[in-house]
């Protein structure tokens, strides 16, 4: 450890457990910072690791570094930040961490049925368009198939699919050619 308290990037890459790239490269995407020697080296507070570790965490989560930019954001850049501070972060995490978690277990109890439709469209599974009424007629392309009951397409009116378009767009209908 260097007088001061400071780190040198090859130790904080040593206890943190990353390359040295990867330090720079946060510190490029303003995650970290750095304080530079007379002689241009990186020097790092001790407070680093902890950042370092939370950024680690949220990536392994699949958390972007948007996402942890942000967080980041909310702690204090002067001091380091105290265990309540921490805490409030955490707390503001747990929904979006449940939400994940809940998405990942619908994938893993439905991807034999995923699979089996061979559509594989993240686009359009029931997976990631849950609201899509035409998934109760079975997977595949019931309406150009002619599954789904007249009861089912009548109430669909302008929209086939019983998804969202984006704005501006319509819906092709079932006797369209794609």
């Amino acid at each position: 450890m260097q007088a001061g308290g400071l780190i040198s990037i090859s130790e904080l890459a040593k206890r943190a457990g990353v390359a040295a790239s990867a330090l720079r490269f946060y510190e490029a995407q303003g995650l970290i910072c750095s304080v530079r020697t007379a002689s241009g080296q990186r020097q790092f507070v001790r407070d680093t690791l902890r950042r370092v570790a939370f950024i680690r965490v949220a990536q392994s989560v699949g958390l972007s570094l948007q996402e942890i930019t942000e967080a980041l954001a909310t702690l204090p850049a002067q001091r380091t930040p105290t265990r309540a501070e921490w805490d409030e972060l955490a707390q503001h995490w747990q929904s979006r961490l449940q939400a994940r978690i809940d998405t990942l277990t619908a994938l893993r109890d439905r991807l034999g049925a995923c699979i089996g439709c061979g559509c594989l469209s993240m686009q359009h599974c029931h997976l990631y368009n849950p609201n899509d009424i035409a998934a109760a007629q079975g997977n595949g392309p019931r309406y150009l198939i002619g599954a789904a009951s007249e009861r089912s397409k009548s109430a669909l009116g302008d929209n086939p699919h019983g998804c969202t378009p984006p704005a501006g767009a319509e819906c092709a209908k079932p006797d369209q050619k794609y």
